[in-house]
């Protein structure tokens, strides 16, 4: 078996990240970057917001890339949506952990087991990375991380997490791209764009012959990137798409969606087109976006769905316990889910989309859909409540931990729900500034990842909303202007 040879006091060494597994599995994509004739690889991470961030080295850095790791800096791990590092970082404060002062490097280790070749771009590979501080500290706001420690909490418990995607987003063309120099800034000028389809011919085959050149475009590059495409459709809107993906599990379909939203938004650009999982964009007749997180438990040993029901009710015992969870801290993990001012405008009633906390079985009006079957062990959990713009990793770990919680606790949930927009369940939160006070102010969410990393994300999020309200909306402007 051909394994890596590490020198002994490389970083990877010195702190013991590489085990046999791992050399075995590093040796293995150093021979396809030979074989392939691969030039250069995009060695990335996912920030905050579930934005992959990196660095380019030409192949034959890569091996040094694994020992070494790869110097950023650490400002990337600070800044909102604008790009606008929101911290103090030239001087000691209580807001940041003290690697982070003066912008100083971290590095990304790179993972082996993510290692693809761009099927856009067949002379360059994407490799994820863990991220680490130069002392060997794990980054404590490295999210990906965060996940893979809240699926070792759970097989802690016996279970795996299984998921499946359905994922919503539009595609549009190009009219004008805005790079005039007066079109720059934080954030950009966005592009001016037009439709590909008219919409609310829900499903149709007229509109999906319509979208299918954008769809199969990209199809093939998901299919070749190893991603596990289910099904494509053409969705309610004008332009707007969905795919779906088969169940995958642990983090599996996080890395997934990463991937997927990433290259469906560089393989678009490259036709002239632009792709946006914003989730309500601002044209006429616009739908909104969602991400529909379908979840279920196995046993690590058999396998076995263990939300198939065993009694009268439609999920197992331990079914109902993860979906008492799941509603107990729905509103606090919003943030999580739904980390967007905009997809806030989401949570309308009659919209096929929740506005409050409730279950229903196979009800796409409720935030929780329960899908249950007693016969091929597919019964699951869809939640309604998710953006396509979330970070995955934070929205699979808001998951498990509210999960299980209620397996810990044996919480209750409610009966269900069959008028999901009339009755008297608590609201979801309205908007992000509320979603930030309920994230930010949970006693849950400061045990389960800790003060630091609270503070940390709320700091930015409050960021974003605090920008929002010092700007001057097109709806004040028009209220306003003329009539005082």
């Amino acid at each position: 078996m051909n394994t890596f040879s590490m020198t002994s006091s490389s970083f990877a060494a010195r702190h013991n990240l590489i085990d046999e597994e791992k050399s075995r599995v590093i040796a293995e994509v150093l021979a396809r970057l030979e074989k392939e004739k691969i030039e250069t690889v995009r060695v990335s991470f996912v920030d905050q917001h579930g934005i992959m961030r990196g660095k380019t080295l030409t192949s034959k850095g890569l091996a040094a890339a694994f020992e070494a790791g790869v110097s950023m800096t650490s400002t990337l791990l600070l800044k909102d949506t604008s790009h606008n590092t929101v911290f103090p970082i030239w001087q000691e404060s209580d807001e940041l952990s003290g690697h982070m002062m003066g912008a100083a490097d971290f590095l990304m280790l790179p993972d082996p087991s993510t290692f693809r070749v761009l099927p856009w771009a067949t002379h360059s590979a994407w490799i994820l990375s863990d991220l680490y501080f130069t002392d060997g500290d794990p980054v404590p706001y490295d999210t990906r991380r965060i996940a893979k420690d809240a699926i070792r909490a759970l097989e802690e418990k016996g279970y795996s997490f299984t998921t499946g995607l359905e994922v919503e987003f539009y595609v549009l063309e190009i009219v004008e791209d805005n790079l005039d120099h007066n079109s720059s800034g934080r954030p950009e000028e966005p592009p001016e764009t037009r439709l590909l389809s008219h919409g609310y011919q829900y499903l149709t085959e007229q509109r999906y012959d319509q979208l299918e050149p954008v769809m199969d475009l990209i199809r093939r590059n998901a299919e070749k990137l190893g991603l596990p495409v289910r099904s494509t459709e053409a969705e309610f809107g004008p332009s707007q798409f969905e795919f779906t993906f088969e169940s995958g599990q642990g983090i599996v379909n996080a890395d997934a969606m990463i991937l997927f939203r990433t290259m469906v938004k560089e393989v678009c650009a490259r036709e002239g087109l632009h792709a946006t999982f914003m989730c309500r964009p601002k044209f006429k007749n616009a739908m909104a976006n969602g991400w529909h997180l379908h979840q279920s438990l196995a046993h690590l040993k058999s396998g076995k769905n263990v939300f198939t029901p065993d009694e009268a009710h439609p999920l197992s015992t331990v079914g109902q316990q993860w979906l008492a969870g799941l509603l107990t801290h729905a509103k606090e993990s919003c943030l999580l889910s739904t980390p967007t001012l905009n997809g806030y405008k989401r949570f309308q009633p009659f919209s096929l989309a929740p506005d409050r906390i409730q279950w229903g079985l196979d009800n796409r009006g409720a935030m929780l859909r329960v899908i249950s079957s007693g016969f091929d062990g597919s019964s699951r959990i869809e939640n309604r409540v998710g953006e396509p713009a979330a970070n995955p990793y934070l929205y699979f770990a808001s998951q498990i931990y509210s999960g299980l919680d209620g397996l810990e606790h044996e919480l209750k949930a409610p009966d269900s729900s069959e008028a999901p927009y009339d009755n008297d369940a608590e609201k979801l939160p309205s908007n992000l500034g509320d979603a930030i006070i309920a994230f930010d102010s949970s006693a849950f969410y400061r045990r389960i990842l800790g003060d630091e990393f609270v503070d940390y994300y709320s700091h930015i999020k409050k960021s974003e909303w605090d920008r929002y309200l010092a700007s001057v909306s097109d709806w004040e402007q028009r209220e306003y202007f003329s009539l005082f």
